[in-house]
């Protein structure tokens, strides 16, 4: 029997986002979120400020401000606002998410008299400024996080030279996932997101944002006339991507669906042929997992993490590419898109990351970090 399982009553939890938007770090947020919850905890919600509608539907939920906080006296009035909305809740603890997440809920929380913070690391080096990962390091000694996660190899490494103290506190949790699945043959998926039906279509999903570099799958439509690229997501990027789609004239083979809620991913998954996962940064990749496991093919940037992630018994469940040089680019999406036996490979590879990459398990290692936190007995300093 679960340790916590004795006890009078399961914890409050309340998980802390930055800005709410249906991305892979408010996906986590909210599978741990409904697995807790499936288990009998108290589970709550907060997001500093709302970007989309995507996290309205879930319970519990808070945003302390309506739009990103702007100006000093915005931010102080923000910061007041958050402790506040955290003291409101009352939680047992606190998961931040994020770096800011990190380093302004976790003492925002101890403020309000939250007992346990567990920080999370699902942020890129790319996306952290050094005063950021400094603040996040002196929370870290001063243990104004009982536990931090980091879900890759390859993101623990930043921590590498981090004093003993910080990393002790690192516990590694690779991201599970929901399988991305859909009832409809390829040809309903794709009039359903008003695709065309016969010609061959790459895609991804995707924050629309310049790191993750989506304007290089764009590039590579020129020297494939017969393909259409189609992005579901939003972001500050996108009238950037038009401009470029118009410039190079292929506007009319670029699609973009929108922010898609987790119910219609798998949907979308099924209208490509090849998911292109073209990011600068990641601490994992959770798009280009779902894809995978979902049998689409993926043609990924070749960078350390994605190598890690996308791999079945050290064989590569993806085709890696620098996606930066165009023609290379160009030629690993042509040669899967002519020889089904390559993707073929790759998809039965794709199809067992479930394997590796649990959300049981997922759910279970923030359960067994939830009692190491309550549970005096169960705490190691």
């Amino acid at each position: 029997m679960n340790q916590l399982s004795q006890t009078p009553a399961r914890p409050r939890l309340l998980f802390v986002q930055t800005q709410a938007e249906n991305a892979g770090a408010q996906e986590i947020s909210r599978l741990v979120g409904e697995g807790l919850r499936a288990r009998g905890y108290d589970v709550h919600h907060l997001f500093f400020y709302r970007v989309t509608d995507g996290s309205d539907a879930l319970p519990n939920v808070v945003f302390v401000s309506r739009e990103r906080p702007a100006g000093a006296w915005r931010f102080a009035r923000f910061l007041l606002r958050l402790r506040a909305a955290i003291r409101r809740v009352r939680p047992d603890v606190v998961l931040t998410f994020q770096h800011y997440g990190n380093v302004l809920a976790a003492p925002a929380a101890r403020l309000a008299g939250v007992p346990h913070v567990i920080a999370n690391h699902v942020s890129a080096r790319a996306t952290v400024n050094g005063v950021v990962r400094q603040l996040d390091r002196a929370l870290g000694l001063a243990r104004i996080y009982d536990r931090i996660t980091v879900n890759s190899h390859d993101l623990a490494r930043d921590y590498a030279a981090y004093p003993e103290r910080y990393r002790r506190l690192i516990t590694h949790v690779p991201h599970g996932f929901e399988a991305k699945t859909t009832v409809l043959a390829q040809a309903g998926a794709r009039l359903a997101f008003g695709l065309p039906v016969e010609a061959s279509i790459i895609g991804c999903v995707s924050r629309l944002h310049p790191l993750k570099q989506i304007d290089h799958a764009i590039r590579i439509l020129p020297a494939l006339p017969e393909v259409h690229l189609a992005v579901a997501g939003q972001g500050p990027d996108a009238p950037r991507l038009a401009a470029l789609a118009r410039e190079l004239g292929v506007a009319d083979r670029f699609h973009t669906v929108g922010e898609l809620p987790a119910s219609r991913i798998g949907a979308f998954l099924r209208t490509l042929d090849l998911f292109v996962f073209t990011t600068a940064a990641e601490t994992f990749g959770l798009a280009a997992v779902e894809a995978a496991q979902a049998g689409v093919p993926v043609v990924a940037n070749d960078i350390p993490v994605l190598r890690e992630v996308l791999a079945v018994d050290g064989a590569p469940a993806a085709a890696f590419v620098h996606t930066a040089r165009t023609s290379d680019f160009a030629a690993a999406v042509e040669a899967l898109l002519a020889r089904p036996e390559g993707a073929e490979a790759l998809r039965a590879r794709g199809r067992r990351l479930a394997e590796s990459y649990s959300l049981d398990a997922m759910i279970d290692a923030y359960e067994a970090m939830i009692v190491e936190a309550v549970l005096p007995e169960g705490r190691s300093r």
